[in-house]
Formats: structure tokens, C-alpha cells, sequence
């Protein structure tokens, strides 16, 4: 009976993290204007949404469910979300196209991630071989954060860097392989709608 509860409650947290996403999508991304919008037109969503589904199956070891979820999913939003990844409750993939997440990958909450972002391994091994992704941290458009490595809380990776190691909190990486460009700018300061465009974004 416990079981059937928490299975219960648990697939009720779905709903209440797509909430938590919602939200942040609206603060974050310039055209989501209100939740109902993003929820109905957003692809980028909808990929996300299909992950936290694919995600519960997955931990309920409700397998062919999951694979089921997560392969349509490949193929209507062009996004490669793999279940068993551990993503936080308030995130969001803007434009969605190309981004792909390991099996072992985390990302915390407030983490903005733009298109063909891969959070991939360096090698083919078993056990914990993707980034771990702390909160609040900006990805750029096709950035690639490779291995078992820590990219910390605010900070920002720079459009098309290649990430190998780890990058402390409130800190700029950019270039392929990716180098500290500078440290305490935390990612809000690249994601105000109303500054322009900051160069040391891209590279």
C-alpha cells in the first residue's frame, strides 16, 4: 500500500515540477510571455515535459514505458534527453534543437540551457561519466561540457566551448578546450533582457 501511495505522490511531483519549470521559462526566455503560452507553443517544453514523464517511469523501473516516452520524444523535439538524467524542477532549454544530456548528467534548478548543447562522457565506461550542472548556470548555443566534472552555481560556458574540466561558481569558460576567462560574474549578468549582447559570450 505504501508503494502505491508514494508511486502516486510521486507522479503528482511531475506536475508540480513542470509548475517550477513554467515559471522559470517566463523569467527567462523573452518569448515566453505567460505559462499557458509556454505551455501550449513551446517545443522546447515539451521536451522537457516528456523527460520529467520518462524520467518517473524510468525510476519506477517501469522500463518500456520510459524508452517508449523518451524515443518519441527524440524524434518530435529533436532533443536527446536521456531518463535516467536527474534534472531539478525550474529549468529551461531554449530552442531545444541538438541538446543532448547523458544518462548520468545532473542539472540544477535555474540552469539555462540553449540549443546543441551536449552534456556528454569522454569515454565509453560504466558508472558516473556526465557533468554535473549546478543551479543557476547559463550554457551557450552548441557548448559541449564533456566527463565526470563540476560546472559550479551562476556560472556561464560560453557559446561553442568545449568544457573538460571543472569550473567554479560565479565564473566565466569559454574556448575549445574551454579556459577561465573570468571569475566572480555570475550568470545573471548575461541573461538581463535589458543589457546588449555581451561578447565574452562567444567565442
Amino acid at each position: 500500500m505504501r508503494g502505491i501511495l508514494n508511486f502516486f505522490r510521486d507522479f503528482g511531483r511531475i506536475f508540480k515540477a513542470l509548475s517550477k519549470d513554467l515559471d522559470m521559462y517566463v523569467e527567462k526566455d523573452p518569448v515566453a510571455k505567460n505559462k499557458w503560452k509556454t505551455f501550449f507553443t513551446s517545443i522546447p517544453f515539451h521536451g522537457l515535459m516528456a523527460y520529467r514523464f520518462s524520467n518517473f517511469f524510468y525510476r519506477y523501473k517501469i522500463y518500456p514505458i520510459a524508452y517508449i516516452i523518451y524515443v518519441l520524444s527524440k524524434i518530435l523535439h529533436s532533443m536527446d534527453i536521456h531518463p535516467a538524467a536527474y534534472i531539478e524542477p525550474g529549468v529551461v532549454i531554449d530552442h531545444g534543437f541538438g541538446v543532448v544530456i547523458g544518462e548520468t548528467a545532473s542539472v540544477g534548478s535555474g540552469t539555462l540551457i540553449y540549443h546543441g548543447v551536449t552534456l556528454g562522457a569522454k569515454t565509453v565506461t560504466t558508472g558516473k561519466r556526465h557533468p554535473i550542472v549546478g543551479k543557476n548556470v547559463m550554457i551557450g548555443a552548441g557548448a559541449k561540457v564533456l566527463g565526470h566534472i563540476y560546472i559550479g552555481d551562476e556560472s556561464v560556458i560560453g557559446a561553442n566551448s568545449v568544457v573538460l574540466m571543472d569550473v567554479p561558481p560565479k565564473s566565466l569558460a569559454v574556448g575549445v578546450p574551454a579556459k577561465i576567462k573570468k571569475t566572480n560574474c555570475p550568470s545573471s549578468n548575461y541573461y538581463d533582457l535589458n543589457n546588449t549582447i555581451n561578447s565574452d559570450f562567444v567565442i
